[in-house]
């Protein structure tokens, strides 16, 4: 007695596999943009800023997180502008010091003037010991600093270390930062390789925070716990995981970072590039 023919079977008998779309057959995707975070290239920047803008774009690379949290090297925003537009690259982030939200108001018309959607704490400026609280009243600023934004169309963000996961008491900084921020005015960025050297990977994050992050370092790191990062696909991040994993990941803004290199930075991000732009997920 045959056995009924299951749909994709019968889908193919009357020719409809071929044209059906690609996701409901199990297709793979790769990057439409891929991003660089400009403090990878610091050292050539510091020496000719607008050499190493050029040399990005030769890459391959499509979009660059800024620095303005190093001033991004005496450059002012118009003229840094002029050379991203003359190389075809965006500037739709830039990191920015915590104190920077002391001056909120300028730190928006320079994203203005460079094209930013994003402004990202890079990191918290708490002297002394952390405590909890430290990472409660932050949050409160960024709610504060998010609202305000939000009313120019930029959104607020920040970027995690290693040490924002550090226990203090038993509970976790960072999470009472991300419990206590608002998805509504306050967008995130997790760097995937911050989050592995302490220890943690990067997939439990996604799957307890996944729709806060819009934004991603894209770093990669030899073992969970190692003190620096290594070139993409060389470590121990699953990305073809991660990536697949980001919602609605065309929206999205994915940077690569790399902080110490084997050889020459350009070359070394030369094949991160390589590697993300062509990894299928």
């Amino acid at each position: 007695m045959p056995t009924p023919m299951d749909r994709r079977t019968f889908l193919a008998a009357l020719g409809v596999v071929a044209c059906a779309p690609r996701a409901t057959l199990g297709a793979t995707r790769r990057l439409n943009r891929v991003g660089i975070q400009l403090y990878s290239l610091r050292d050539d920047a510091r020496r000719d800023l607008e050499r190493t803008i050029a040399d990005i774009a030769a890459i391959g690379y499509k979009d660059v997180e800024l620095l303005g949290s190093m001033s991004n090297f005496g450059m002012p925003p118009a003229q840094l502008r002029a050379v991203l537009d003359r190389n075809g690259l965006r500037a739709p982030s830039t990191h920015v010091s915590g104190n920077a939200l002391d001056d909120l108001d300028r730190q928006l018309d320079d994203a203005r003037t460079l094209g930013h959607d994003y402004l990202i704490v890079a990191s918290l400026p708490i002297t002394g010991p952390r405590t909890v609280d430290d990472y409660r009243r932050w949050a409160d600023r960024f709610n504060e600093s998010g609202r305000r934004a939000r009313e120019r169309g930029v959104w607020i963000g920040f970027h995690n270390h290693a040490n924002d996961f550090t226990p203090i008491d038993g509970v976790v900084p960072y999470d009472v930062l991300m419990d206590g921020t608002d998805a509504a005015v306050v967008r995130m960025q997790l760097d995937t390789g911050n989050l592995a050297m302490a220890g943690l990977d990067p997939h439990e994050y996604m799957r307890r925070y996944g729709p806060r992050y819009w934004s991603f370092h894209i770093k990669d790191v030899a073992r969970l716990g190692a003190t620096h990062d290594t070139e993409l696909g060389k470590g121990a991040i699953d990305f073809t995981r991660l990536l697949a994993s980001i919602d609605r990941i065309d929206e999205k803004h994915l940077f690569v970072e790399q902080e110490t290199y084997p050889g020459a930075p350009v070359e070394s991000l030369r094949r991160d590039y390589q590697y993300i732009a062509g990894l299928e997920f």
